[in-house]
């Protein structure tokens, strides 16, 4: 991945984020995500995130208090930086999202205009906000498990434009725009190093595959 000059150093993070909680929807370094936003508070972040430093937090409640008006939330999110946006004349912003660095919540501090705010630690995710060569230890079975998932589930993938990826920039995309569950994605984002995580997200691709494959045949 390389670095925008406009990224904050490792050493300049801050020490409070604003959060956003979506289930399904994670960042991971140097990926972008593209988000609509439309909810008053949320609105209410953008802005203030635009007047600072332009960073959010993107963190998944958990499945088990989903529907809670207060969900809980997992405490390892990422930490991106608004690089684009637009309003529309509906009263939405479009934005894209780049991904930063991972942080892990030590616990949640006053809410602000009506969106959640965290102290965080990113000590563990240190190694984000550096080059990271880490290689996955087989490529060729990785990409052929990949194929086969993204061709039973239909899955459109500019398969030059991977097989040119640094396999770090390639599992962190994957990660972030797979249709995977949301369980699948906090796995693999909680998972520190790159070799680590093509490993467990090939099994979630090959256990994915094999369950597509099973209902298939019991069709006919």
């Amino acid at each position: 991945m390389t670095r925008s000059p406009f990224f904050p150093k490792f050493s300049d993070l801050p020490a409070e984020l604003p959060i956003f909680p979506l289930a399904g929807a994670v960042v991971m370094p140097g990926v972008q995500l593209p988000l609509n936003i439309f909810e008053t508070r949320y609105l209410n972040l953008v802005s203030d995130a635009l007047a600072s430093d332009h960073l959010l937090g993107m963190i998944q409640p958990t499945s088990e208090t989903l529907m809670d008006e207060v969900p809980a939330l997992h405490r390892i999110g990422c930490a991106g930086r608004i690089t684009s946006y637009s309003e529309t004349s509906d009263g939405r912003v479009i934005l894209v999202l780049t991904g930063i660095c991972r942080f892990q919540i030590k616990r949640e501090i006053e809410s602000h205009k009506g969106y959640r705010r965290a102290a965080v630690d990113w000590e563990r995710f240190a190694a984000d906000c550096h080059d990271n060569a880490e290689t996955i230890a087989d490529r060729e079975g990785f990409l052929t498990s990949l194929k086969s998932y993204c061709k039973l589930r239909g899955v459109e993938v500019p398969w030059d434009d991977i097989e040119k990826m640094a396999d770090a920039d390639l599992t962190n995309l994957l990660c972030a725009h797979l249709p995977l569950s949301p369980e699948d994605k906090q796995a693999l984002i909680e998972t520190i190093s790159t070799g680590e995580r093509a490993a467990l997200m090939r099994g979630l691709l090959d256990m994915a595959s094999a369950s597509s494959m099973y209902v298939a045949e019991h069709r006919h």
